[in-house]
């Protein structure tokens, strides 16, 4: 007989009472039942009940064995309802929070694709700079650029977010050619209030970083509304090359010291950790780590 379905009808008649209960919560005869369980202690070559017409009871073998036969039971099934799911259609809602730069001009096309890929999942993108509570606020997966700090989520790194330094051809014709980033300093720089760039801006060249202290009249939490400001000639600008590249390739913008490499924002995705993870979300982030994971 086959081993596991013993072990579940043993396991059965200890919690409740009796063969005769554990064939009725199996749907099995007395019969069958009494004999898978007969057929362990032959396998296992020791008793496990104590048998009398009117009771039964445990051995210290049947004690032993019907605790550790319990959790092996428990363990088969949760592998078997993951299999279950893995295999079940990705279905249902997906809340999802990104940085709003990112959301526009990344992350949904991506959805879009992700949708026609997985036409019964349904996504709810929220677009915001600030750093939500993925757990307090029902998110199932956060985008999130810069550092992390010490949440108890899953983070998944991605490629970094390119960064791009530029200004308008009207800027650059009537104010000081920039030799290197320390000559930011006496520029105008169009500040990002949403991350570290508020404050500094760093650049890489020869495997040397120079970090500089930026600042300017026009402070905002949008990249777009910068980038609005930087084709008006309001001064230098330091965003998401996905932004401004339509400007770059038209000349409303030009790059500046490009030979100086903008240190990138670093990309993470962040989810609650959880054994049984719907299939909704499970295929969403193995779409993105295929599209952006590192």
């Amino acid at each position: 007989m086959d081993r596991f379905s013993c072990m579940q009808v043993f396991v059965k008649t200890v919690e409740l009472g009796s063969i005769s209960a554990a064939a009725i919560e199996l749907d099995i005869s007395s019969q069958v039942a009494g004999k898978q369980i007969k057929s362990l202690e032959q396998l296992l070559e020791i008793k496990l009940l104590h048998r009398t017409t009117r009771q039964q009871s445990l051995t210290d073998a049947g004690r032993i064995f019907y605790e550790k036969a319990k959790y092996i039971l428990a363990e088969m099934e949760e592998a078997e309802n993951f299999l279950a799911e893995i295999k079940s259609t990705p279905r249902g809602k997906l809340r999802i929070s990104a940085p709003v730069t990112f959301g526009n001009h990344v992350l949904s096309l991506v959805i879009v694709e992700f949708l026609k890929k997985y036409p019964e999942v349904n996504v709810e993108l929220i677009l915001t700079n600030r750093k939500v509570d993925l757990i307090e606020e029902g998110y199932d997966i956060v985008f999130r650029s810069g550092d992390l700090q010490d949440s108890g989520l899953i983070s998944r790194l991605l490629v970094p977010y390119k960064l791009v330094l530029c200004a308008s051809p009207e800027y650059i014709k009537f104010n000081k050619k920039l030799a290197n980033p320390e000559d930011l300093k006496n520029h105008e720089c169009l500040v990002f209030t949403h991350s570290a760039l508020k404050t500094q801006w760093s650049f890489k060249k020869n495997n040397q970083i120079t970090s500089v202290l930026i600042s300017g009249k026009y402070w905002t939490n949008s990249g777009e509304a910068l980038r609005i400001a930087a084709i008006a000639g309001q001064g230098i600008l330091l965003q998401p090359y996905q932004l401004v590249s339509d400007d770059l390739n038209s000349g409303r913008l030009i790059r500046i010291l490009p030979e100086y490499e903008p240190i990138n924002s670093s990309m993470h995705i962040l989810y609650s950790r959880d054994r049984r993870m719907p299939p909704k979300l499970k295929s969403f982030i193995d779409f993105i780590l295929i599209k952006f994971g590192i």
